[in-house]
């Protein structure tokens, strides 16, 4: 199967079964394809989103897989990118038209922060949490299991230690660095970061090329169940139910565009909703994106951490009620202007912007808060009253969002 089969329906045994299901579910309190007349009819109905192949992709996929976007007028053709690094050129020259992609990402193009500088939008959050940080077997049989017995030994060994993340202005950068610097390690001074895409982790850390790593799952389970590392924390741990990937696109297109880009957030909202609905679902969902078209990998790479099952790859079995969420009611799926501003904190706090920047007046020109809550309100999805919300990280410290330079400036581990 790809996602260019002309005819899914009636070829794949397994896509058959999701459309009925899909079918099933109560139906939208718009009829159908209501947005697809009128003054409200999508302007561009073929809508390009690329994806890395990460189980959060699995919203804007399953939209297209179960024909949600038909509802609204639009035809979704998920395109499977190589790294965040191609992602954000082909968003800025036009050749994607959205993508799953990191929230940090599209805050730093807008600012011209790890790229060309454009004005760009944040749609709607796709998921929170299901991330995680991943050490080398060999730093495990050395001791470091977790981030307080890492940076006792990286004091007492001392060495050239090296950790990746996936892009410098990303999600998984800023939970690789708060997470090491909450334990003492200053991740500017004391190791060498890199970049590396997220399918190529397990592969990497495989020859040697660094001694952990952040980023999304399946990596993190693919790298215990290959016997090459160990789960360290999860990013649930860091910051509980933290903002993840977002739906991103350009000003530009949200301004030509706007009914399209609500209809897009429609069906991806009627997508997430369908996924965390229950068992089912979520396994479907697993054995549809774990196909080569996606995220090529094995079934058993992405079932469990969905569900909320986890181990560390020592022994150690749990259940996190913080797991991947795609919907939960709604609760996910609101672009928080604070936490897009939370991006910015962090971006200031590691240098990467030299000055503090309009911090309110940027996460609302980027996150589309209005377009979403038209999006949602159509779908009787609840909308928060607040668009700025209070969360307390792994360190004890909290943030709000009321003050972010003060924020930004308060820590002591910092460039």
């Amino acid at each position: 199967m790809t996602v260019s089969d002309p005819s899914p329906a009636t070829t794949d045994p397994m896509r058959r079964r999701l459309l009925a299901a899909a079918a099933a579910l109560p139906a939208a309190s718009l009829a159908g394809g209501a947005w697809a007349q009128g003054s409200d009819k999508p302007e561009k109905e073929e809508v390009r989103i690329g994806f890395i192949p990460l189980t959060d992709c699995a919203s804007v996929v399953m939209a297209s897989v179960l024909g949600f976007d038909k509802k609204y007028g639009i035809k979704i053709i998920p395109s499977k990118e190589a790294s965040w690094a191609g992602v954000r050129d082909k968003l800025v020259n036009g050749e994607l038209d959205m993508a799953h992609v990191l929230y940090g990402l599209i805050y730093g193009v807008h600012l011209g922060v790890a790229g060309p500088k454009k004005d760009m939008a944040v749609l709607m959050t796709l998921n929170r949490n299901g991330q995680a940080i991943t050490l080398s077997k060999k730093l495990a049989e050395a001791g470091a299991v977790d981030g307080a017995s890492l940076a006792k030994l990286m004091a007492k060994d001392r060495r050239d230690y090296s950790f990746a993340q996936t892009f410098p202005t990303g999600t998984h950068a800023m939970w690789l660095y708060y997470w090491l610097a909450a334990h003492g390690v200053n991740p500017m001074k004391d190791a060498k970061v890199i970049t590396v895409p997220p399918p190529q982790m397990v592969a990497n850390m495989r020859v040697g090329n660094m001694d952990g790593f952040c980023v999304g799952e399946p990596w993190n389970h693919r790298a215990i169940i290959d016997g090459i590392g160990i789960t360290a924390t999860t990013t649930q741990d860091i910051w509980p139910d933290h903002p993840e990937k977002v739906l991103g696109t350009t000003a530009e297109f949200v301004k030509k565009y706007p009914n399209t880009a609500r209809a897009v957030i429609m069906a991806v909202l009627e997508a997430s909703r369908w996924i965390d609905t229950g068992l089912i679902n979520k396994n479907k969902m697993a054995e549809t994106i774990a196909d080569k078209a996606y995220v090529n990998t094995g079934v058993d790479a992405i079932n469990q951490r969905i569900l909320g099952r986890y181990q560390n790859g020592l022994g150690k079995t749990w259940d996190d009620p913080r797991h991947m969420k795609f919907f939960d009611d709604g609760a996910v799926n609101y672009p928080y202007l604070s936490d897009g501003m939370w991006f910015l904190t962090q971006h200031k706090r590691w240098g990467l912007l030299k000055d503090h920047p309009d911090y309110l007046g940027t996460a609302k020109a980027i996150n589309q808060t209005a377009l979403y809550s038209q999006a949602a309100s159509a779908l009787q999805v609840s909308v928060p009253k607040d668009p700025l919300r209070s969360s307390k990280l792994v360190d004890g410290v909290v943030w709000d969002g009321k003050d972010p330079a003060k924020y930004a400036d308060s820590f002591k581990v910092k460039v």
